[in-house]
């Protein structure tokens, strides 16, 4: 009997990956079928459809799971889900009972059954817009949001950007993409992380998202969850960024080297997931929770400014949210639907030179003037534009390598400073 917390959704992990001769005659049979082409974010939402990371989804949403998802964190039976998973198109021939191929970039990743379709007006867009990715920033209040949203959240800008139409229906997972190959040893799906948790005899486990390279902040996050937990999992997305933000293979190298060089490696697992960040802020962070409930973890690190963008969010509001939520796993009619993985909520988070080390706004008593503030956010700024980066921001061996990626780009984007990465609210 496992010790690990329960997959979400009451109905273990379900993965609509096929393989060996059932995946040969679907490819088969995807030959003949109408193509559908899908985004990125499409994609990498299919994977975890496939390898049970978004179990119970077993395909793409219908408009009153959509519905329900934006206004009351709920699916249309009642499952908790914080961020809307749709397939959009503007191709007017498909059709309600059509099976379709969906098709990235010349890649067969899946097969579908069309059991909706439905029309998704620019009203529709917008309040899916102000529904998941509004927060209570000051780029979202006082009707500043539509004035920056467009130009300044990726979030926002994909939704506004998707098709004339959403596709509804099961799906049959056909391809993971080439992530194996990339991350090998990284790459690892529910079932594996779950294995060798077990193996390692955890049961009270912690995830730390990360999206950036890993600073002295998140190190010093991540050894917080090790002293009180049976081990952490540094999970990092190895899907799609926004422009300026370092890839994938770059930052799982750096965090190799940090616990190569930092951690007792018993008590923490490298892993990447294949997801492309939406931004969504606090709901994102909730989203965070779910799936990484699915991969056998009950505990999601939330810092601040957790999966934000800009001056959208508040700085702690993905802790709040998660006190907002439908229901617990005590008031659900169902405990399966309830999202089990809980918030581990650390207060911002610094190197102090009076403290002579990492300390939080919980612990030091010390000026803003003693702290090194640490984001992601201000040290890819700092790398991209050449200048140097305060000590004790970052271990001096992943700088090394952040360095090199850095001088080996021919085009640089540039990285804007928002209010939450600067320190300018401590």
């Amino acid at each position: 009997m496992s010790k690990l917390v329960a997959p979400h959704g009451g109905k273990g992990l379900v993965c609509c990956l096929l393989e060996g001769a059932e995946r040969d005659a679907e490819l088969k049979k995807a030959e003949g079928l109408k193509t559908i082409e899908i985004s990125p974010r499409a994609k990498g939402d299919l994977i975890m459809m496939g390898i049970g990371g978004f179990s119970p989804l077993d395909g793409f949403m219908t408009k009153a799971d959509w519905k329900g998802v934006c206004e009351k964190f709920l699916m249309a039976d009642g499952t908790f889900w914080p961020v809307p998973v749709t397939l959009d198109t503007n191709d007017e021939d498909v059709k309600e009972g059509d099976e379709i191929a969906l098709v990235h970039e010349g890649d067969v990743y899946a097969t579908m059954k069309i059991t909706e379709k439905y029309e998704m007006t620019e009203a529709d867009k917008k309040w899916e817009s102000e529904m998941v990715y509004k927060g209570e920033g000051e780029d979202s209040v006082d009707g500043k949001f539509w004035e920056v949203a467009m130009d300044d959240h990726p979030g926002v800008q994909m939704v506004m950007a998707q098709g004339k139409y959403n596709l509804a229906g099961p799906v049959k997972v056909l391809s993971e993409g080439d992530y194996a190959e990339r991350f090998p040893g990284v790459y690892l799906t529910p079932t594996q992380i779950r294995a060798e948790m077990e193996k390692r005899g955890w049961s009270n486990v912690a995830a730390l998202q990360l999206r950036n390279p890993m600073h002295r902040s998140h190190e010093f996050l991540a050894k917080i969850a090790i002293e009180v937990c049976d081990g952490c999992v540094i999970h990092s997305l190895i899907g799609n960024l926004k422009p300026g933000d370092i890839p994938g293979d770059v930052r799982i190298k750096c965090i190799q080297t940090l616990i190569d060089n930092y951690f007792v490696p018993e008590n923490v697992i490298n892993a990447g997931y294949p997801l492309d960040m939406r931004y969504a802020g606090p709901r994102e962070g909730l989203l965070h929770a779910t799936f990484r409930q699915n991969y056998g973890i009950n505990n999601m690190l939330i810092g601040r400014d957790h999966a934000g963008v800009g001056d959208f969010y508040g700085l702690f509001e993905a802790q709040d949210i998660f006190e907002r939520i439908p229901y617990t796993k005590e008031e659900c009619p169902d405990p399966g639907k309830a999202l089990l993985c809980k918030a581990m909520n650390i207060d911002w988070t610094f190197y102090c030179y009076k403290c002579d080390g990492m300390a939080s706004m919980r612990t030091c008593p010390h000026t803003k003037e003693d702290r090194v503030i640490l984001s992601g956010t201000k040290l890819r700024k700092a790398l991209s534009e050449g200048t140097e980066v305060p000590d004790h921001f970052g271990r001096d061996e992943v700088l090394v390598l952040l360095r090199e990626y850095y001088e080996g780009l021919t085009e640089k984007v540039e990285v804007k400073m928002q209010k939450a990465a600067s320190g300018s609210d401590m």
